[in-house]
Parts: structure tokens; C-alpha cells; sequence
């Protein structure tokens, strides 16, 4: 163990509220019903007609009644979505059991206690545009506080906003500290997105870097009374260093944790106490990043967000049935393999790794198909697809499916080939002139001007992936021809 003794005085000293919308997509329905987003019991769900249902977000109240089964079925509910009655079938899977193993019945009240708040739930299908639209509205209006090159938008429902260029102007009293200010401007920003579009907000601050920001909100502001807190380089020890679970810290998984723990770290406090140069033999650099985080020091600045260089590009589907018949699964294959190819092009880029997961139905006691194939440099849709159904009948062996991924990786620019001498370059230039010809159409009328006759047969999906945005319902106008916010991998 070492003891830091950091002169942060020199350190980044810059004003950040990192603001996030608390349960956006159920707020966003809860106020377009005319309800109390933060007293209502509002579930969003897709494909809620079937067990499948996937639970994108609830309200505040549904996550205290039911638990927080964010990102989980419908089938994982307490209550049975037909006729909000008692799911004894759910409760006694994981209800407690008495010292003879015998499962313990649920009390008569908490019965009742359930399928009273059932009744009065809402559930909803995702509407993504209108999600975005609420997004865009809300980021209008911290524009009043600060420029737009100082406001980096996380995610759809939180980001950060460098506010310190606005303090002395919303606050100029010298009697207050920029800690005051920087609370009083973020209770004005909460204020004015609740009254103007009905949306409560959570804050974390900090008067040093991003980071003390983040971990102000995921740790303090949630719990918070005002749902606001903050965190600046004095309250480190008590603030960072007591973080009782590691992987609750900003870059720490259970992967991560696990290497750690091998070094003996344990615990935050102990991370911040390790010599660097151990956590640089073990992680490299990301070791030595993993140190100054844990002393609360962050070079990140907002106005320069870091990007990611995406490597891979594909998506994924979960069907809306389970598909039994291998044509119909192909169906599905090959329109994936065509939509990604289209985004593939439009960054013009080539694939020359294919990889295809296809996931089984609950009823099939299979493993998961996980195909991975090295291809020549490509981007054109037929070949794309004769090597990722190839892919596919080489490993499936019957069985329901329900999932399927398809993405490519290996990218390289566009302009990049292989000489082959085998090739009829004639042809080869006339199949490049019909994509480019079929991508220009789709470009100016939609994807779904120019399909296949399969696009109309009964398992295609191709119709209504298009009208979706971020793999979820557009609700109402349609989305994004399902292809530029679609699940990326």
C-alpha cells in the first residue's frame, strides 16, 4: 500500500452537472396519460401480447411494487399480464423455503397487495420517436444555461453540461461559493425541465471533472431528497473511498473485480492505495486510469467526449414467435445479413469476418449457435448472404429459434480488393452497379422501396423492422428504416 499525496489545486477544476431523466421512457408515457411519474405504476413493454415481453423501462412506483425488472420478460412478473392475477408459478421459483425445504405460501395480503396494484398498471408499448422528440425538447432547454459545445449528451436520458462559463452569470454573488452556485443553476435546469415538459430529473455535480459527477449521481443524488449531490476532491475519502460494492465504481466489472481482488483490492479505498506500476503490470494503462479515478482525478473533458472506434458492425433480433421451420429462420437471416450490409456500405466499409448467433426457444434444451468465418474483403449483399447462410446450415441442426445476430467485423476501407484471376469482372462490375442502383433508391424512398418477394411471405420481418428505431416501436410516424439506430454491437 502507498499513501498519494496529490496537489489538486492542479488538477481539472470545471463545473459539471451530469443530469439524468429519472425513468425517461415510463415518465415520458406517465405524462402523455396525464399521470404523476413518480406515483403511477407504468411498465414499458414490447411484444407485451406474448410471455416474451420484453420490459424496457417502469416507473419509479412499478420498480418499488414489482422489483426492478428492467431489461427482463413478462413471464418474470408477479402478476399474469391477461388478467393481472397472481403468478404463483413465478413466486414459488424463487420464494423462501422453510428448514425442511418446503416452500413457504404467499400471506392472503400479499396476494391482494399485488394484484390490487396490477390492476391499476399501465403497460405500453415503446414509442422511440416520440422518446427522441421528449430528448430533443429537453436538450432546447438546457441550451438556456449552457452553449451546445458544452453539453455532451450521454445516452437518450442523461448527459453532461459544463456549466462553468454560466455560474457567475445565473449567480454573480461573490458571497457564494462556485459549490452553492453550481447547485442553485442545477436545481433551475430540474425546475424548468419539469415544469416545461413534466420530466423529473436527477443531478450529480462537481466542481473538479466529469467523473465526480457520475459518481455523484449513480451514488448519491438517487438517494437524495432534492435528487441532487455533489462530489469535489475534498470529499474523496469520505465519498469515493466508502463505496462498499467495487464494481458499483465507474469502469469496474465482475471481470475486472476479479483481477483485482487477486492483487488483494478489495475495496475502492484500497485500489487508491495500490502503487500504480502493480495496476500498470496488470491492466497497462488502463491499471494506472483505474489509480486516478480512484483518487477522484479525471482528464476528460466534455467539450472533447471520447468516441469509441467501432470495429464491429451488426444487430440483432429477438422474433416475435418461435420459428421452427428453417426456411422461415433463413428468411430472417438473410434479412439481417442485407440490412447490416447496408449500413456496411454507407461507411464504406468491407467485412472479411462474419459472425451469426442464433439463440433457441426456452423449450429447446440447446446451446446456442456461435459461428464465426473469415471471408474475402465485401460489402455486396449477395455474397454477404451466401456466407452467412452457408454458415448457418453447416450448424443447425433443427430446433425453435427465437434470437438472431448477425455482424461483421475485420472492417476495412471500402476501396480495399482482392485480385482474383478467376473472376468475370464484367459481371462483378455489373452486380456493384445494381447494389449501388438498389442503396441509391432505398436512400431517396426508404429500405423498404426496394425487397425481395420473401419480404411478403410469413416469416419476414424485414416490413416491420422498418418501422422501428433503436430495435424498439417508433410509435406512430415509423422509424429510421430500422438500419442507422439499430442495435450495434
Amino acid at each position: 500500500m502507498i499513501e498519494p499525496d496529490f496537489d489538486y489545486s492542479l488538477e481539472q477544476q470545471s463545473d459539471i452537472a451530469f443530469i439524468d431523466m429519472k425513468s425517461f421512457y415510463a415518465s415520458v408515457e406517465c405524462v402523455d396519460l396525464g399521470l404523476n411519474p413518480l406515483r403511477a405504476s407504468l411498465c414499458v413493454m414490447s411484444h407485451a401480447g406474448n410471455s416474451a415481453g420484453l420490459i424496457l423501462a417502469s416507473s419509479p412506483t412499478f420498480k418499488q411494487i414489482f422489483g426492478n425488472l428492467n431489461v427482463s420478460r413478462s413471464r418474470e412478473l408477479p402478476f399474469h399480464l391477461h388478467n393481472r392475477k397472481f403468478n404463483y408459478s413465478k413466486y414459488y421459483k424463487s420464494c423462501e423455503r422453510d428448514w425442511n425445504g418446503k416452500a413457504l405460501p404467499p400471506t392472503e395480503d400479499y396476494i391482494q397487495h399485488i394484484e390490487a396494484w396490477a390492476k391499476q398498471t399501465h403497460i405500453v408499448p415503446p414509442r422511440m420517436n416520440r422518446y427522441i422528440a421528449v430528448n430533443m425538447e429537453i436538450q432546447h432547454l438546457i441550451e438556456r444555461f449552457a452553449p451546445r459545445d458544452e453539453i455532451f449528451w450521454y445516452s437518450i436520458d442523461e448527459g453532461f453540461v459544463d456549466l462553468t462559463g454560466s455560474l457567475n452569470y445565473f449567480y454573480p454573488n461573490p458571497k457564494l461559493s462556485r459549490r452553492e452556485k453550481l447547485d442553485l443553476v442545477s436545481r433551475d435546469i430540474q425546475e424548468l425541465i419539469v415544469k416545461e415538459t413534466g420530466i423529473y430529473s436527477t443531478v450529480g455535480m462537481s466542481n473538479c471533472n466529469p467523473m465526480l459527477a457520475k459518481v455523484a449521481l449513480d451514488h448519491y443524488a438517487k438517494y437524495n431528497k432534492a435528487m441532487r449531490a455533489s462530489i469535489n476532491y475534498e470529499d474523496v475519502p469520505e465519498k469515493l473511498w466508502t463505496i462498499e460494492d467495487i464494481t458499483e465504481f465507474w469502469g469496474i466489472n465482475r471481470r475486472t473485480k476479479k483481477r483485482l481482488e487477486k492483487l488483494g483490492i478489495h475495496t475502492i479505498y484500497d485500489l487508491a492505495h495500490t502503487d500504480p506500476k502493480i495496476l500498470k503490470d496488470e491492466f497497462g494503462v488502463i491499471g494506472v486510469q483505474l489509480f486516478f479515478h480512484a483518487n477522484g482525478i479525471d482528464e476528460s473533458n466534455v467539450k472533447k467526449p471520447y468516441h469509441t472506434k467501432s470495429r464491429v458492425i451488426g444487430n440483432s433480433q429477438t422474433l416475435p414467435r418461435d420459428y421452427h421451420d428453417k426456411d422461415e429462420i433463413e428468411i430472417v437471416i438473410k434479412e439481417m445479413a442485407e440490412q447490416v450490409g447496408v449500413r456496411l456500405r454507407r461507411d464504406k466499409k468491407k467485412t472479411t469476418c462474419i459472425f451469426l448467433y442464433v439463440g433457441f426457444a426456452m423449450t429447446e434444451n440447446r446451446k446456442s449457435i456461435h459461428s464465426q468465418v473469415k471471408i474475402e474483403p465485401t460489402n455486396r449483399t449477395d455474397l454477404l448472404i451466401e456466407h452467412i447462410i452457408s454458415s448457418f446450415r453447416s450448424k443447425y441442426k433443427g430446433g425453435a429459434v427465437r434470437r438472431v445476430g448477425v455482424s461483421y467485423s475485420g472492417l476495412t476501407d471500402e476501396s480495399y480488393s482482392l485480385v482474383s484471376l478467376f473472376d468475370d469482372y464484367e459481371i462483378e462490375e455489373k452486380k456493384d452497379k445494381l447494389q449501388e442502383s438498389i442503396d441509391l433508391i432505398r436512400d431517396k424512398y426508404g429500405y423498404i422501396s426496394v425487397q425481395k418477394a420473401t419480404a411478403l411471405s410469413k416469416g419476414s420481418r424485414v416490413i416491420e423492422r422498418t418501422k422501428l428505431v433503436g430495435g424498439h416501436s417508433g410509435g406512430g410516424a415509423g422509424g429510421l428504416d430500422g438500419l442507422s439506430k439499430d442495435e450495434k454491437w
